[in-house]
Order: C-alpha cells, then sequence, then structure tokens
C-alpha cells in the first residue's frame, strides 16, 4: 500500500509500470536500455480513489487521461530506469494529492463604494489626459 494522503492508500497492484527505450542523447547506453518508465493507473475504476477525487484527478491530468479514464505518465528525465520509475510514481502521487483537496468555494462579494469611486476617478482622469492630447478642432 502507497500512503497518498491521510485518508487515501494506493494499492500497489493498481499502478502498472511499461519500460521503453527513451530517445534523445546518452550514446549506445540509449540505445541498448529501457530506462524510460510509462506509468498507467486506471483513475476510472480504482476502489482507493473517492468519486470526488476521481472527477477531479480526471480534470487535472488533461490529456494525460484516455478515454477509458486510465492516467499515464511517462517519465524519461533521468538515465536510470529506477529514478525514471520513483519520478512516475511521485508525479501520480502529486496529481492526487492535488485531486484531493477540496477547491475553496468562491464567496461573491461587491466593490466598496470607495473602489468604485477610485475607479470613476481614475477613468476621468485619463479621459481628461487623453481629450488635452486631440487636435484643436476646426472651424
Amino acid at each position: 500500500m502507497i500512503r497518498v494522503t491521510k485518508h487515501i492508500d494506493l494499492d500497489e497492484n493498481e499502478i502498472e509500470y511499461s519500460f521503453v527505450r527513451a530517445s534523445g542523447p546518452g550514446g549506445q547506453h540509449v540505445n541498448k536500455a529501457a530506462t524510460a518508465v510509462q506509468l498507467r493507473f486506471d483513475a476510472a475504476n480504482s476502489p482507493s480513489l473517492a468519486d470526488d477525487v476521481r472527477q477531479r484527478l480526471i480534470r487535472l491530468a488533461g490529456r494525460q487521461v484516455t478515454e477509458e479514464g486510465v492516467l499515464i505518465i511517462d517519465a524519461r528525465r533521468y538515465r536510470s530506469q529506477e529514478r525514471n520509475r520513483r519520478d512516475a510514481t511521485d508525479r501520480l502521487l502529486q496529481l492526487i494529492r492535488s485531486a484531493a483537496s477540496r477547491p475553496k468555494a468562491r464567496r461573491r462579494t461587491k466593490p466598496t463604494r470607495a473602489a468604485r469611486e477610485r475607479r470613476l476617478q481614475e477613468k476621468r482622469r485619463r479621459s481628461e489626459a487623453k481629450r488635452t492630447r486631440r487636435s484643436p478642432p476646426e472651424y
């Protein structure tokens, strides 16, 4: 079990890793070793996540989620497979943690009377400055 938050624990069997060859520089090593990691997590059907957390996670992940609700994270930052695996897992846990925190509800507020006055005063000042830049009317 992987501890994500105080209330969320992930079963390691829910996370699937596959290893592929990374692109980019690295010489012969990069051509032989499959160091890039592709992490797959079925967010839509995970029993570890509550419904609201699941929906926020899918929305947060955006294009990383397939139509079936599988979250895919590619990690190829490091040259070793183990570090890429850890990086992918950390990124998944970070996504779940941010989805677990409920967004604060916005409370509508009105601008104060003084703020409205300042805004109108500034508009008058700008208008006056622009009016003085105009060329005088021709008679």
